[in-house]
């Protein structure tokens, strides 16, 4: 372990593989100082463990209906958080919501992103009325809070987990859009490209 340890802090890494594993190390050291990524790494762990074993810790079947067992207060023998209109173990789907929450974040995660660069590079990149009108469209998006809109939006593009997930990446798009039209403002006024428009190059 200390001949890993060692090889990995090496500064002078002798090819691409042991610089990479090298910063992915580094990086990780710096995770394990900050005490709240520690403890938000340990909950989206615990989320993932439950999500992944839900068929077999969930007391109940999630979707099965008792109107037998309806409104069963929490504390109840076999429904330790009681149950719902339906006679619906609660616990239950709780722990089987897991899997729609993920679902939801990695959709949102990769949405988002991906919208936000876009629009970000594309105003940065050509300016002039395009950037003004991009970021008008951000400044708007920005001014109203995230959940109010997105509620707004579910409420206009209807029910369903894929409506909440275009709802919730239209209101998370703005913040990347900034960061990446500042990175290609950055590149577009540096000065190599300044040099290479100076040889004749567009």
């Amino acid at each position: 372990m200390t001949a890993l340890r060692a090889w990995l802090q090496d500064p002078s890494p002798t090819s691409r593989r042991q610089a990479k594993l090298g910063q992915m190390w580094l990086a990780w050291l710096r995770i394990q100082r900050n005490r709240l990524a520690m403890a938000g790494l340990f909950l989206v762990m615990i989320l993932l463990l439950v999500a992944l074993l839900a068929p077999w810790i969930a007391p109940h079947d999630p979707f099965v209906q008792n109107l037998g067992n309806r409104l069963k207060p929490p504390g109840t023998p076999g429904y330790w958080l009681g149950t719902d209109d339906f006679g619906r173990d609660i616990l239950s789907r709780i722990i089987f919501g897991a899997r729609i929450t993920l679902y939801i974040i990695a959709l949102v995660a990769v949405t988002a992103p991906v919208l936000g660069l876009l629009v970000g590079t594309v105003a940065g990149y050509f300016g002039g009325w395009i950037d003004a009108v991009l970021m008008r469209l951000t400044d708007i998006f920005l001014a109203f809070p995230r959940l109010i809109l997105a509620l707004a939006l579910v409420a206009v593009l209807g029910p369903g987990i894929e409506n909440a997930v275009l709802a919730i990446a239209l209101t998370a798009w703005p913040p990347y859009a900034r960061v990446a039209r500042a990175e290609t403002l950055t590149v577009r006024n540096s000065d190599y490209i300044a040099a290479i428009r100076l040889q004749g190059a567009s």
